[in-house]
C-alpha cells in the first residue's frame, strides 16, 4: 500500500473516519460532509475495502473520497484473517496521520478492528450508532459482539436514540461520554431524495409495491426459504401487488430467492441496487419486508410500514413506536401481516403514521458539535442546529 502523508496546519482538529462497508459509508458520509464544511477540522477518510466498489459510489454521493484504501478483501476469507489484515494495514496510517480522533460506525469488523487499532495507538475513538443491542451474542453474528467491543474501546458514544443511551449506561459507560444525536442514516436519506432524481433506467412499479431485502447469516437456508414462500403466496393472491427483491450477491442469500421466486409475473428479482436507486424505490413502496438494520431506520421516516424478518432486533424503537413489526421467518405470520397491511387501511395508516424514532436529519451536525466540545475547540459554532432531537 503506497502512502502519501497529508500535512495540514497543526491548529486543525484531525479526524479520521474509517469505513469498510456501504452502510458505514452511508452513515459516516453525512458526517464527513459536515466536517469538511465546518471550520477547524481536517478529515481523512480510510476505506478498508470490505465493500470496495460500493463504498466509492457512496462517498461520491456525498462529494467525498477515500484518502487511503487498505484493500483487505481476499477470497474465502475468515473473520480472524480480515481483522488481522485491517489491523496490520491501518496501523501505519494511524502512525503517519496521527489523528486527534478516529470515527467508526456501527458493528462491522472494520469498526471493531479500527477501534482496536486506535486504542493501541492511544487515539480517542468516537462511535457513531452506539448502544444498539439484541442481548444475544450470536444474533446478529458477529455484529452483536463487534458493537459491544467497540463500546469498550470508545471514548465518545454517539447514540441514535435514548434506548441506545440506556443500553450503554447499563454496560457501565460514563454518562458524560454518551450523546443522543439521532442516526445520520436519516440525514443521508433526506439528502439523497432531495438531491438525486429517480434513476431513468428503472421504470416505477405499476401496482402496490412490496420491497424486500434479505441477507442475514442467521436466515440462510430454511428461514430464508420460508420468507420466499410467503412472498410468493402473497404475489399469487394479490393481482395489484408487485414484489421487488434486490437479491444480495452472497450465494446463500441468492439461491432460495432465485429458486422459489424467479419467473413469477408479479415478482421482480433485481441485482443489488445502488443506494440512490434504493432510496427512491423505498419511497415508492407500500410495505417493506427486511432483515436489514438500516432499512428498519429509513423506512419509518418515509411512512413505510416495516415487517422485520428476524427473531430479535437491536432497533426496538421502531417496534415500540408501531412503525415496524417483528415477524421472524414464520411463513404463516408473514403472509398474515402482509394481508392485513394490504387489506386493512386502518392498520396500514397506524403503522405508516407512527413517529420515526431514529432522528430528524440533523444527526451529523450534532455529532460535529459534540466533537468540537469533546476535543476542546471553543470556537463559536456558526451553523446552529435548526431542530433539537426530542428526548
Amino acid at each position: 500500500m503506497a502512502m502519501t502523508v497529508r500535512r495540514q496546519p497543526s491548529c486543525l482538529v484531525r479526524v479520521m473516519a474509517v469505513l469498510g462497508t456501504r452502510p458505514e459509508a452511508i452513515k459516516l458520509g453525512p458526517i464527513v460532509r459536515e466536517l469538511t464544511r465546518a471550520r477547524n477540522f481536517d478529515v481523512t477518510v480510510v476505506a478498508t475495502g470490505q465493500h470496495a466498489d460500493l463504498v466509492g459510489q457512496m462517498l461520491r454521493v456525498f462529494r467525498a473520497k477515500a484518502d487511503y484504501d487498505l484493500g483487505v478483501m481476499t477470497d474465502s476469507q475468515t473473520l480472524s484473517g480480515l481483522t488481522e489484515r485491517i489491523l496490520n494495514r491501518l496501523d501505519p496510517v494511524l502512525q503517519a496521520e496521527k489523528p486527534d480522533v478516529v470515527l467508526v460506525q456501527g458493528d462491522t469488523t472494520t469498526a471493531f478492528a479500527a477501534a482496536l487499532g486506535a486504542f493501541y495507538r492511544r487515539i480517542p475513538v468516537g462511535h457513531v450508532e452506539a448502544g444498539l443491542r439484541t442481548d444475544d451474542r450470536y444474533s446478529p453474528f458477529p455484529e452483536e459482539i463487534n458493537r459491544r467491543l467497540v463500546s469498550q474501546l470508545s471514548t465518545w458514544h454517539f447514540a441514535p436514540t435514548e434506548s441506545g443511551r440506556s443500553a450503554l449506561l447499563r454496560d457501565g459507560v460514563e454518562n458524560t461520554s454518551v450523546f443522543v444525536t439521532g442516526n445520520p442514516v436519516i440525514d443521508a436519506l433526506h439528502y439523497v431524495l432531495t438531491s438525486c432524481p429517480w434513476p431513468a433506467v428503472l421504470a416505477p412499479p405499476a401496482g402496490r409495491l412490496i420491497l424486500v431485502t434479505g441477507h442475514r447469516r442467521e436466515s440462510f437456508g430454511a428461514p430464508l426459504e420460508r420468507v420466499c414462500r410467503a412472498l410468493r403466496r402473497v404475489a399469487d393472491e394479490y393481482e395489484d401487488v408487485d414484489v421487488w427483491y434486490p437479491v444480495h450477491p452472497n450465494p446463500q442469500a441468492a439461491e432460495p430467492a432465485r429458486r422459489l421466486l424467479a419467473r413469477h409475473p408479479r415478482i421482480k428479482l433485481l441485482d443489488p441496487l445502488d443506494y440512490v436507486t434504493f432510496c427512491h424505490v423505498m419511497a415508492r413502496a407500500h410495505v417493506v419486508v427486511t432483515d436489514s438494520g438500516g432499512v428498519q431506520e429509513e423506512a419509518p421516516s418515509l411512512g413505510k410500514p416495516v415487517l422485520v424478518t428476524r427473531e430479535v432486533t437491536e432497533r426496538p424503537e421502531g417496534i415500540a413506536a408501531g412503525a415496524a413489526e417483528l415477524v421472524g421467518t414464520d411463513e404463516k405470520l408473514i403472509v398474515s401481516r402482509l394481508r392485513r397491511l394490504l387489506d386493512d387501511m386502518v392498520a396500514y395508516e397506524a403503522m405508516s403514521r407512527a413517529v420515526n424514532p431514529y432522528g430528524d436529519g440533523f444527526a451529523a451536525r450534532r455529532i460535529v458539535r459534540c466533537l468540537r466540545n469533546c476535543l476542546g475547540d471553543t470556537l463559536r459554532d456558526t451553523e446552529p442546529i435548526e431542530t433539537e432531537l426530542s428526548a
